[in-house]
């Protein structure tokens, strides 16, 4: 089957989407452990989820938390970064359910760690009747998986990169065709509601023509 591929008008309830990159760079620099940048990561995604979840134009936001290419990464960081995770939706699952906020998580299940599937189902459960804001997580996840899996999801307005880097990283690929990408050099555990808001202000700041000559898409 053909997936369809429906453009949204920028009037419409934006899907904002992030690449969190620039935690282990964050801790190398501390002369600190990279599960230390980790941490201090999972510190700027509670900003970042409070700050949409509080701004009526943002209906959905996407976190790339790992990726399927993040297995070849040292195992004990890994495993590091597994527990920091299950520890991450146990503690802010109960935040996300009082402020309205549904949380689902992307990406294959099959190869992660029971407790962390355990931990995913019941913050799922947990938040399903949020309608504030859906909160997206990537994990264990490839676009071009998805993709070939037919696992695609609502188109992304706003493409947001800490970190320095300038490219998607096989994230959301077939969603982000016509997404405005902003790419920060801050790294992430520094990214602050500021930055956020700057963010989307520089996307409000621009055209978007989806194909149309300049204007044309207003008319």
């Amino acid at each position: 089957m053909t997936p369809t591929f429906a453009l949204q008008s920028t009037s419409s309830p934006l899907h904002v989407a992030i690449i969190m990159d620039g935690n282990g760079r964050w801790a190398t620099r501390r002369g600190l452990p990279r599960s230390a940048g980790h941490r201090a990561g999972a510190r700027a995604v509670r900003g970042a989820v409070e700050a949409a979840a509080r701004d009526p134009a943002i209906a959905a936001l996407t976190l790339y938390a790992f990726s399927a290419d993040n297995w070849r990464r040292p195992a004990p960081e890994v495993t590091a970064l597994f527990r920091l995770l299950a520890r991450f939706l146990a503690t802010e699952g109960p935040r996300c359910a009082a402020n309205g906020v549904r949380v689902s998580v992307i990406g294959r299940r099959d190869r992660l760690p029971a407790p962390l599937v355990s931990a995913i189902a019941a913050t799922e459960a947990a938040t399903a009747a949020g309608s504030a804001l859906h909160l997206r997580i990537a994990l264990d996840y490839s676009a071009r998986w998805a993709i070939g899996a037919g696992c695609l999801v609502p188109d992304v307005d706003l493409l947001i990169r800490t970190g320095g880097e300038r490219r998607l990283s096989d994230f959301l690929l077939w969603e982000s065709a016509y997404a405005e990408l902003v790419f920060l050099d801050r790294l992430w555990p520094d990214f602050t509601v500021a930055d956020f808001a700057g963010a989307l202000r520089e996307f409000h700041a621009r055209e978007r023509r989806f194909g149309h000559l300049p204007g044309a898409a207003a008319r």
